[in-house]
């Protein structure tokens, strides 16, 4: 079987490229780590299987799938830090997934399925789940507020009183007006729950409110400063800076 591997990040692709390497009938035929080059190197290779990364910058795997022609779609298997509303659209509509991280034995277990799958399936079937999948994590409502946990009690914080937050490991910062709020969660889970109309990833430790961004400067190696309403400096990628190019303007 053909291969193609989509994920932006390095670490990710090895681990998927060496567990396939053990495999004498898998051949990796194209590695990409944004969406456009997926795009172009599953037209181009006719993958039977494409290990797909949801969260990326510029365009995502559903942004993928959409640039498909999905009656020739080859065998997914996504690859996903999704929580848990996105964890059950994919077991609904019967399609497999590798949640992040996951470990050998899921990984063999995924591969044995495509193994299967492989001209069985039947390809209005697969279209109609991944178009179902697609729409229904679209319909998905975003959150409104966040829950904090401060001593003995909880304070709700509005997402539009939040200006910007902060990746501390396990935890996040959150940053409205003059406070701030640690709250126990990864920065790519709350990234997805959270409006893409509102909010923004600017660097793979930052989410900032689009509408408290005061100006950008010109920073070192093609990145940019960004300057929130309250003075605070943050930094913009050179990985994220499309992705805000795209919300922006195309003047950065």
């Amino acid at each position: 079987m053909n291969a193609v591997i989509v994920d932006d990040e390095p670490l990710a692709r090895l681990g998927i490229r060496s567990l396939l390497q053990k495999h004498s009938d898998m051949r990796i035929v194209a590695e990409c780590t944004n969406g456009p080059d997926a795009i172009a190197a599953i037209r181009q290779e006719n993958p039977d299987v494409v290990f797909l990364d949801i969260q990326m910058p510029e365009l995502d795997g559903f942004g993928v799938l959409k640039s498909l022609d999905l009656r020739k779609l080859p065998y997914i298997i996504f690859v996903t830090a999704y929580d848990q509303y996105a964890v059950r659209a994919f077991d609904v509509n019967a399609l497999d997934y590798l949640l992040k991280p996951f470990d050998d034995k899921r990984f063999e277990e995924a591969l044995e399925r495509a193994r299967t799958a492989m001209g069985q399936e039947d390809s209005n079937k697969l279209r109609e789940k991944v178009q179902s999948l697609i729409e229904r994590l679209e319909k998905k409502n975003y959150l409104d507020r966040l829950a904090v946990k401060e001593n003995d009690r909880i304070r709700c914080i509005r997402c539009d009183e939040i200006d910007w937050i902060g990746s501390k490991g396990n935890y996040v910062e959150i940053h409205s007006g003059k406070f701030s709020h640690l709250l126990r969660e990864i920065i790519s889970r709350l990234e997805i729950q959270l409006d893409p109309a509102k909010f923004i990833r600017i660097h793979r430790t930052t989410i900032v409110n689009v509408d408290r961004i005061r100006e950008l400067q010109p920073f070192f190696h093609g990145g940019y400063r960004v300057i929130m309403n309250d003075g605070t400096q943050l930094t913009l990628s050179r990985r994220f800076r499309d992705k805000v190019r795209g919300r922006l303007g195309q003047g950065i």
